[in-house]
């Protein structure tokens, strides 16, 4: 599968991935929820800056993290064992204190000709898709979730 992630424009998460010093991205929730248990090694993560409406950058998986039920001191130990990749402020510290976690590592970040991104209104922050296509202008599909259920 082809993974589209979101990236927080204030926090400027896709110039730390393209600076190398952010290599692991994080998504939680109170209970299981995309990406968790959807991603996996070897799979192709496309980046785009959030209200940009282009898809600028890709990378590899090369490992996931999922947890569930985390209780208050795990997730800080593991957010806390995993800063040196995931190079989180104290703000998203907060935002990804959660009990469910997806952790994904990636490698072989490439910026690449930027895709022009074709919203629509019910998208979520992280989309899975069978092939980027699927979202970019003038060959994209209406999008639905049949591939984003857990």
């Amino acid at each position: 599968m082809i993974h589209l992630v979101y990236c927080d424009n204030k926090e400027k998460v896709l110039e730390k991935i393209l600076d190398g010093t952010k290599t692991m991205i994080v998504r939680g929730a109170a209970g299981r929820k995309i990406p968790h248990s959807r991603v996996f090694e070897g799979e192709t993560l496309y980046f785009m800056r959030k209200g940009s409406a282009k898809i600028t950058a890709k990378a590899t998986v090369k490992s996931v993290q999922n947890y569930v039920k985390l209780s208050e001191d795990e997730i800080i130990k593991t957010l806390a064992d995993n800063q040196d990749k995931l190079n989180l402020t104290e703000k998203q510290k907060e935002r990804w204190h959660k009990k469910c976690l997806c952790l994904v590592e990636f490698q072989n970040v490439q910026v690449i000709d930027p895709l022009e991104f074709d919203h629509q209104s019910n998208m979520d922050d992280w989309l899975i898709l069978d092939k980027i296509e699927d979202v970019v202008v003038g060959t994209s599909i209406p999008y639905n979730y049949e591939k984003s259920k857990l």
